[in-house]
């Protein structure tokens, strides 16, 4: 399983930006996909995610200014981050809770990362 991100950037405060990250492999079944984000001498944190019912869970410090969207038959995840702070500066890693058909062996259940993505906010 390979998780692609793409979409980060430099911004301006106030800006917006476009996340986007695509699942491939052998993947029988995702249950959820999400965002994560780590600035410089911080933990990692949950930014957003988003089940395969639909629903979604936000950190606090995002609640009403980004949005996870996603498309089941893409096996894509979509972060749109609007009133962008400094704050928001960080990586940005895509995180997959999926089921993998492993052939013989059966299903797996597999926790898979991005190779993480660079945003910066900043005038």
């Amino acid at each position: 399983v390979q998780l692609v991100e793409s979409g980060g950037g430099l911004v301006q405060p106030g800006g917006s930006l476009r996340l986007s990250c695509a699942a491939s492999g052998s993947i029988f079944s995702i249950n959820t996909m999400g965002w994560y984000r780590q600035a410089p001498g911080k933990q990692r944190e949950l930014v957003a995610s988003i089940n395969s019912g639909g629903t979604t869970n936000y950190g606090d410090s995002v609640k009403g200014r980004f949005t996870i969207s996603g498309d089941n038959a893409k096996n894509t995840v979509y972060l749109q981050m609007n009133s962008l702070k400094p704050d928001d500066t960080a990586v940005y890693y895509c995180n997959a809770d999926i089921i993998e058909f492993r052939g013989a062996s059966g299903y797996s259940s597999v926790d898979s990362w991005g190779q993480g993505t660079q945003v910066t906010v900043s005038s």
